[in-house]
């Protein structure tokens, strides 16, 4: 006999040894003391295609949970009410109960949509409620604004929101562009502080097509103080096949445009004013630094 055959003759021997020993019901610890075999996959081999005894089989603790679960959902539940009664995970439900026929609605999505949103008022009235404290602390930390303030806020304002100068194309005019009646309030502020005439300004809306262009008029002269009918001609945004407009409510009143008449000057002032912004947050920067 060839090296190669004893060997081959003895692992199949030990392996009728493992079987025999797996058969009785040992578990693979005894069978391995017993054997003298310290190498797990060695082990392996000759245990290779034998099932485990049933005493070693570890008890699946979900199998009392999937059972319930079923006949939760043969009865009629929907996946939140069986997570309800049983305390388990949402994600599982649906893997345990796939292939049963879903309940019959019992409501209709009106109704649904009706219980859920009563659910939601009290939350939603609680973070409503909360947004409001904090805008009412921050808005009683401004308190007065002096001149210098409300004159730094409103170059920031104009920079941030008013029509620019290019160089490939110089437009050194004042005009202001805004949606917001607190914006435009404050930028008529900034313009009574500059001592910028009411005659000098000039007023138009910019409005959907679509909308009610005489209320947002109304609306707009009402706010600025001057009669509607000194307003120049009103801008159309026309609308497209591909036109998505979603500010439909009745508090839309469109863009107002503020244009301050020989406004070279103050644009140049409040372009220099910004840079001086933009500087003295440098030097505050650097002084941080070092």
């Amino acid at each position: 006999m060839t090296a190669e055959s004893s060997t081959y003759a003895d692992f199949e021997g030990l392996r009728d040894q493992a079987l025999a020993l797996r058969r009785e019901g040992l578990s693979r610890r005894r069978i391995r003391d017993r054997l003298h075999i310290h190498n797990n996959d060695l082990l392996n081999r000759l245990l290779e295609g034998e099932p485990p005894p049933e005493w070693t089989k570890r008890p699946n603790a979900k199998d009392d949970l999937r059972d319930r679960a079923r006949e939760l959902r043969l009865q009629g539940m929907t996946y939140d009410q069986i997570q309800l009664e049983l305390g388990c995970s949402k994600s599982s439900i649906p893997l345990w109960v796939r292939d049963l026929p879903k309940p019959e609605r019992k409501r209709s999505r009106e109704e649904a949509s009706e219980i859920a949103r009563r659910g939601w008022e009290p939350v939603l009235q609680r973070r409503e409620e909360e947004r409001r404290a904090v805008k009412d602390a921050a808005a009683a930390e401004i308190g007065e604004l002096s001149e210098r303030e409300l004159f730094l806020l409103g170059v920031g304002l104009y920079w941030a929101e008013g029509t620019k100068d290019k160089a490939h194309a110089r437009r050194e005019r004042v005009t202001f562009v805004n949606s917001d009646p607190g914006m435009i309030r404050v930028f008529g502020a900034w313009l009574d502080l500059l001592h910028i005439d009411p005659e000098r300004r000039r007023y138009y809306v910019m409005i959907h097509e679509t909308a009610d262009t005489a209320a947002a008029e109304r609306y707009w002269s009402d706010l600025v103080g001057v009669d509607a009918s000194t307003f120049n001609k009103t801008t159309l945004k026309r609308h497209t096949p591909r036109t998505n407009r979603k500010n439909v409510g009745d508090d839309y009143h469109g863009c107002l445009v503020i244009q301050i008449l020989g406004s070279a000057d103050l644009y140049r002032r409040i372009e220099g004013a910004w840079c001086g912004i933009v500087g003295a947050v440098r030097t505050t920067q650097t002084g941080i630094r070092t």
